[in-house]
């Protein structure tokens, strides 16, 4: 088929948590789809139910309750089921359960003339990495390798005050972020058209280190041809589609801007709850199950 002999993807750059990698041969509409289900429709685990015991800080309990249900926790969706509706105490298979229980007191090694916080008081600022997970039934067997806890130890929760505490459960259940934002799997999921630039004519000397600035770095260099200095394209992805050469009138005639229809360059930035190839590997699953959903109802249709 065309599209198989076209279509191929390249792995540009991989880190801890951003992907970027090009999809070469599909259309506009294939590759929204894929984008949107990266951020709407691959699931992962986040807080749904947060029981308040005590709470005598000074942030209200609904806001303590969304600054938690936003906490990205490191926890395998794919490990659980989705938690029946009704259902309100849960189970082990689809339900994790995490305690917040802190109290602020006065330090009594504290210097009597320090005004720091720090100094002054133990326990005065709560931190994801003061939630705790505790096992639902038989989870200990079920994870016993699992490491169950907020993706970052260091997000901010609340401050306190001498007196001060919170006692609080929370629920995660397992969801997609077309039911709430805080179910997406994915800090920032985007692609655009690889750039195409063409010198249509040499461009030499002042000329050259003019256009050279005019883009971004790395979209142009300077060689030196017989003795003068000239411009050439050396990687044309690096632009960022500033457009400031169509400011200068010299470059009317000598350069044509692109962009290349069917070369989509991806950037997936996870938030850490599944590395980025991972998300893109699921990605791409949903978006078989949908086309094999279409295709059945296309024959049912026609049985009909």
């Amino acid at each position: 088929m065309k599209f198989e002999k076209n279509f191929r993807v390249d792995v540009i750059k991989m880190e801890d948590n951003t992907l970027e990698f090009d999809m070469v041969g599909i259309d506009a509409a294939i590759a929204n789809a894929f984008r949107r289900i990266l951020l709407a429709e691959v699931p992962t685990m986040a807080v749904e139910k947060v029981f308040v015991y005590n709470n005598t800080s000074i942030i209200q309990d609904e806001i303590l309750a969304h600054r938690l249900g936003l906490i990205p926790i490191k926890a395998d969706p794919r490990l659980f089921e989705y938690r029946s509706q009704g259902d309100e105490e849960g189970t082990e298979i689809d339900t994790l359960q995490f305690q917040l229980k802190i109290k602020c007191t006065r330090n009594p090694r504290a210097s009597k003339e320090s005004s720091d916080p720090n100094e002054l008081y133990i326990d005065h600022k709560v931190y994801t990495k003061h939630m705790k997970w505790v096992p639902i039934g038989n989870q200990v067997d079920l994870f016993p390798k699992a490491d169950l806890s907020p993706v970052h130890d260091d997000i901010l929760i609340a401050q306190l005050r001498p007196g001060q505490e919170l006692d609080i459960v929370m629920h995660c259940v397992k969801g997609i972020g077309k039911d709430h934002a805080k179910f997406s799997p994915v800090a920032t999921a985007s692609y655009r058209l690889l750039p195409e630039i063409t010198l249509l004519a040499p461009v030499e000397g002042e000329l050259a280190e003019k256009l050279k600035r005019s883009f971004s770095p790395g979209v142009i260099e300077l060689q030196t041809v017989n003795g003068k200095t000239v411009a050439r394209v050396a990687n044309s992805r690096m632009d960022t589609g500033s457009r400031e050469i169509f400011r200068h009138e010299e470059f009317k005639n000598l350069v044509r801007m692109a962009r290349v229809r069917d070369h989509y360059i991806f950037s997936v930035e996870s938030t850490g709850v599944l590395p980025p190839d991972v998300l893109v590997c699921e990605a791409i699953k949903v978006l078989m199950g949908k086309s094999r959903r279409f295709l059945d109802e296309l024959d049912n249709t026609q049985m009909e």
